[in-house]
């Protein structure tokens, strides 16, 4: 439901979990300036179905590129049948090729800045990103300083952890291939990392940084095994939801020109369409999967769910699910995490998990800035009608007891604590989320050092 100008211009303030909670409006928004009046669709064009992934030799070739980095996870290189179809594609449509397998699972800057250095060294018109987001996030980082080099890496990082200089200019072809069903990176200009050395993740967007090309095979999800399927569908749960309850494109200030509009713009009447129907397919397939692991139409409807979430958190942004995720993620070396995956050493939270595990005490807070929207979302993920007028004032806590019960019908831990958090830890990793700019400023209430405080505690 959109809000009425009044409702808009009017400061409410909402109490939870005993935090006073203020919503977002004009006011506090921009500063007195003028109100932005335009938002914008951008995204990768896409090609959704089986076996599409032996099209990209074709794609590739019309594109404009004859020699290409191709960016694919080391084990994904060896082991997935798909990787050999994506080379003879290559091969039949005489595309030369050099393979970088050096990917990080979750990765850091240190080794994105690796990555650079690789592909400095090659003489590569184009780049083609067969794996999940892993892989995807680090071909846009290479193309991008690939074509655009700077002395120091951090020229393009978002402010305030770095210098969040625009990108300059169109980038070479990209084309970007998931294997998993959840980043929904395929479709977006954006690329995140972990940056060890302030205890949090944070990264590069820009439009320009948006592939050239998805090809969306629900082939490659096949094999996925259990936590390979569900923590990257958790992803596309936060997506959905974070975007589709994101502050409003029109209660920020109007950017001065259409170049320095952000990336995160807030929430759109095309948007929500992308994100709603992307929570249904989430809610429906995702449960269908987690029953039999080989349903393939379910594993088609959860592709094509991970990739219409990534147009619409493309578009609208992400908000407090990922803002608080990245020092959280960032912390794993810390804590003592179950080992989710067998091919990987390192401790690692893998990134559906730190975005869901906050997401129930995030939404109990954000609830009344619109009531309407949580409530849809709460009917969707129980399958139950849920009666605005009766519920109303508790909108935030009738989502985020569905969100609870949903994650413990994945078998999905239902807290903090059980990754090896304590109270101790808030402190820190409030610290580690207040530099989240870039998406805290899509938050449909202000946020706040006590805000991420009760957040912290609620995800505990």
């Amino acid at each position: 439901m959109h809000r009425s100008s009044t409702s808009i211009l009017r400061r409410s303030r909402l109490h939870c979990n005993n935090v006073r909670v203020r919503s977002i409006c004009s006011a506090c928004a921009t500063g007195g300036h003028g109100l932005e009046t335009a938002f914008e669709l951008t995204s990768t064009a896409l090609r959704y179905g089986e076996g599409v992934t032996s099209d990209a030799g074709w794609d590739v070739k019309h594109l404009g590129a004859s020699r290409v980095a191709v960016v694919v996870d080391g084990a994904l290189r060896t082991q997935h049948p798909g990787f050999t179809i994506l080379i003879d594609s290559l091969k039949k449509h005489g595309v030369e090729y050099e393979i970088f397998d050096g990917i990080v699972v979750e990765p850091t800057k240190h080794s994105m800045e690796a990555a650079v250095e690789w592909t400095l060294g090659r003489d590569v018109d184009g780049f083609v990103a067969f794996g999940g987001g892993s892989v995807m996030d680090t071909a846009k980082v290479m193309n991008l300083y690939k074509k655009y080099p700077v002395e120091d890496f951090d020229e393009y990082v978002n402010a305030p952890v770095g210098e969040g200089t625009p990108v300059p200019g169109p980038l070479s072809p990209l084309v970007a291939i998931p294997t998993t069903a959840g980043t929904g990176s395929e479709t977006t200009g954006v690329s995140i990392f972990d940056v060890p050395e302030i205890g949090a993740k944070t990264g590069i967007a820009h439009r320009h940084l948006k592939p050239s090309l998805g090809l969306v095979d629900p082939c490659n999800t096949y094999t996925l095994d259990r936590w390979a399927t569900t923590f990257p569908g958790l992803d596309v749960f936060c997506h959905a939801a974070e975007s589709y309850t994101a502050r409003s494109y029109n209660m920020r200030a109007a950017a001065e020109s259409p170049a320095l509009r952000p990336a995160y713009q807030g929430s759109s009447p095309i948007s929500d369409v992308f994100a709603i129907e992307a929570f249904k397919l989430m809610a429906t397939n995702l449960r269908l999967i987690n029953q039999d692991p080989e349903n393939k139409e379910a594993r088609k409807g959860l592709a094509l769910a991970s990739t219409m979430a990534g147009n619409a958190f493309g578009n609208a942004g992400v908000h407090l699910c990922h803002g608080t995720s990245y020092p959280v993620a960032s912390a794993a070396s810390k804590v003592s995490p179950k080992s989710y995956y067998k091919s990987v050493s390192k401790k690692l939270i893998p990134h559906g998990l730190s975005v869901a595990l906050p997401a129930a005490s995030v939404f109990r807070i954000t609830g009344e800035s619109n009531p309407e929207k949580h409530l849809e979302l709460a009917s969707i993920l129980t399958g139950k009608d849920v009666n605005v007028s009766r519920h109303g004032e508790d909108a935030g806590l009738v989502f985020s007891e569905s969100i609870r019960d949903f994650l413990d019908e994945l078998g999905v831990p239902s807290g903090l604590g059980e990754l090896g958090f304590t109270n101790d830890d808030i402190p820190s990793l409030v610290k580690g989320t207040l530099p989240q700019k870039r998406v805290l400023d899509v938050a449909p209430v202000e946020v706040t050092e006590e805000l991420l405080t009760a957040v912290f505690e609620g995800a505990m």
